[in-house]
C-alpha cells in the first residue's frame, strides 16, 4: 500500500470550524492545535487530510459542548494532490472525534 505524499496541502487554519462526521452528538467543532507538526516562526499551525487535531465541539449535544478532543481530518475544501497525479477537492471540511 503506498502512503501519503511527505508536502500534504494543508487548508485548514487554526479556528477553522468543520462538520463532524460521525455519530458522537457533535455538529460543529472549531480546529485548536495539530499534533506532531514542525513550526515555523510566525506561521500559525495548520492541518490536512489524515492529520491528528484537537478540537472544540461549538454545536451540539449539551454534553459534548464546551468540551475538547481529539480528532482526525477527512474532507477539506482545499484541493489537494495525490501520489498518482489526481487532485482531489470535497465539498466540505470534516473530522471524525476519536478516542
Amino acid at each position: 500500500m503506498k502512503g501519503i505524499a511527505g508536502k500534504q496541502t494543508r487548508g485548514l487554519p487554526t479556528a477553522a470550524r468543520m462538520q463532524c462526521a460521525d455519530n458522537t452528538g457533535a455538529k460543529i467543532v472549531q480546529l485548536i492545535s495539530v499534533y506532531k507538526i514542525g513550526s515555523t516562526m510566525r506561521r500559525y499551525p495548520a492541518a490536512g487530510v489524515g492529520d491528528m487535531i484537537k478540537v472544540s465541539v461549538k454545536k451540539g449535544t449539551p454534553e459534548t459542548r464546551r468540551q475538547m478532543f481529539r480528532a482526525v481530518v477527512i474532507r477539506q475544501r482545499r484541493p489537494f494532490r495525490r501520489v498518482d497525479g489526481t487532485w482531489v477537492q470535497f465539498e466540505d471540511n470534516a473530522v471524525v472525534i476519536t478516542n
